[in-house]
């Protein structure tokens, strides 16, 4: 894990059953695209669960961007140094990553 997985308190803390609820949702979500395929459903109806699977996903992490932004960039910047250098990178960083994706 990274160096921002061994800090307590991360941004997310006061909404995390929010998204645990979310990602069991997407989790049951894939199983049924799973499910969807061995039953050989019809392509475009796989494919509209797909995008639907996606857009949930999209919205974690942005709600997760979100949050990461407000609480842990937020911190560091008001602490100053080097600190918030690096954590501005990495959110930048995590960004392209989305956008990418």
């Amino acid at each position: 894990m990274g160096e921002a997985s061994q800090h307590s308190g991360h941004g997310y803390m006061s909404d995390k059953q929010k998204y645990l609820a979310r990602l069991r949702r997407i989790e049951g979500q894939a199983r049924g695209l799973h499910r969807m395929v061995e039953e050989d459903t019809y392509c475009i109806d796989v494919l509209t669960q797909i995008s639907a699977v996606t857009s949930a996903l999209e919205n974690v992490a942005l709600g997760l961007l979100d949050d990461h932004l407000k609480h842990c960039v937020a911190e560091a910047v008001n602490t100053g140094g080097e600190e918030a250098e690096a954590k501005i990178k990495e959110a930048s960083a995590a960004i392209q990553r989305l956008v990418k994706s």
